[in-house]
């Protein structure tokens, strides 16, 4: 399952220090979070009920530790993934699934390059 290929780059993330805004891996950074609010919507839109995507958010949010305006930052991204699909789609269709896969494949890999080049 891909969340699982997702959650395992989580700890590298983790195993950096806080960065500071600006960074330049926060637009990264901003990217995934924006992937997780599309997934989080479209996963619960085709069966998946719960809140995976959404716990990933607060890991990443835990483990970056932003200030209040970098953390407001954080969760706009992830609003605005949510809530471009949301207007978009009331029932899970192929449209839908494709989305995933593409978003899924894309939170992988940006976590993954992530990790890679910013983690220690």
């Amino acid at each position: 399952m891909k969340l699982l290929a997702i959650a395992a780059i989580a700890p590298l993330l983790l195993a950096r220090p806080a960065a500071a805004a600006d960074q330049p891996f926060d637009a990264g950074l901003m990217r995934l979070a924006e992937v997780l609010g599309s997934l989080h919507f479209l996963r619960n839109l085709c069966g998946e009920k719960g809140d995976a995507w959404r716990s990933l958010m607060e890991r990443l949010l835990e483990a970056e530790k932003p200030d209040e305006e970098r953390k407001a930052r954080f969760v706009a991204n992830f609003n605005r993934g949510y809530r471009s699909f949301e207007g978009t789609y009331t029932s899970c269709t192929a449209s839908a699934t494709e989305a995933i896969g593409r978003y899924t494949v894309e939170g992988e890999s940006l976590a993954r390059e992530l990790a890679t080049r910013y983690g220690n």
